[in-house]
């Protein structure tokens, strides 16, 4: 991802390996992007049907899951992807960047965090 601050981690990796393909895990994508969230809520209201467009490239290219939250100038993405190749892949896309821009992030790179997804007791 072109000039994202991305962190990675696998399991029995050393802390900053980035996580390899086939290891068995899905990866677990969390992404705070700046912004007008007020621009940002207005664009789902207002374009939902982009926004639907987009999970179906996602769900296409090996997403499984997709949440958005929203704090006091940024939002959170929450995603779990089959890997995190097929991660790096769809959100670098130049067209989804400039969507992303258009419904009101700040230029610049996003917080990037990926890891492996693990199943515990207490998950819901």
């Amino acid at each position: 991802m072109p000039g994202a601050n991305v962190r990675a981690w696998a399991p029995g990796a050393p802390p900053g390996a980035r996580p390899r393909e086939g290891s068995g895990y899905e990866r677990a994508g969390h992404r705070e992007i700046q912004g007008d969230t007020a621009k940002f809520e207005q664009a789902i209201a207002d374009r939902g049907d982009e926004f639907a467009q987009i999970a179906e490239r996602a769900r296409a290219a090996g997403g499984i899951h997709h949440r958005f939250g929203i704090g006091d100038g940024f939002v959170v993405i929450v995603d779990e992807w089959q890997s995190a190749e097929d991660f790096a892949t769809f959100f670098s896309d130049p067209g989804l960047q400039a969507f992303i821009g258009s419904v009101g992030a700040e230029p610049g790179p996003p917080e990037v965090i990926i890891a492996a997804a693990i199943s515990s007791p207490d998950q819901y």
